[in-house]
């Protein structure tokens, strides 16, 4: 993909409720993905956990903060990610301008690790177990599409 090598790491498939959504126009992150979806399954799909739980992005990092815990602190860091999108075709990215906050969307791709000849680097998660730096999945997008919601 233009001056980087997108070298896939697993085939990925899941539904998930649209959290929070973030544009990005600085650094070179933003040239291959200007989306960053902050997504959750599970009890993190379920509106009734987070209209609890206030949730926003900045950075490339999703955040999210409350004043009691609907659900145990860990199912609410394994159960929800930053995931920075890179967009395979014009219909992925046609879907993700209209797709809002609170949709359940179904998502199909590859988790990346990204290089450059000049040593740039950025290496997705592998893992659900993970929190912090690095903890973010680069996903190249299939496919995305909005579901219907199940609660």
């Amino acid at each position: 993909m233009d001056e980087y090598t997108l070298q896939p790491k697993a085939e990925i498939h899941f539904a998930a409720r649209l959290l929070s959504k973030e544009r990005y126009r600085l650094g070179r992150e933003s040239d291959l993905s200007p989306i960053d979806l902050a997504l959750g399954w599970g009890p993190m799909a379920d509106p009734e956990v987070t209209d609890q739980i206030q949730i926003t992005q900045s950075g490339r990092w999703f955040h999210w903060r409350t004043d009691k815990l609907p659900i145990p602190r860990r199912d609410i860091e394994t159960n929800a990610a930053n995931v920075h999108i890179i967009a395979a075709n014009k219909t992925v990215k046609d879907q993700l301008s209209r797709m809002d906050e609170g949709d359940m969307v179904q998502v199909s791709g590859q988790l990346v690790d990204i290089e450059s000849p000049d040593g740039f680097f950025w290496h997705t998660s592998m893992t659900r177990e993970d929190t912090g730096a690095g903890a973010c999945e680069i996903l190249y997008a299939t496919h995305i599409n909005v579901l219907p919601d199940p609660f």
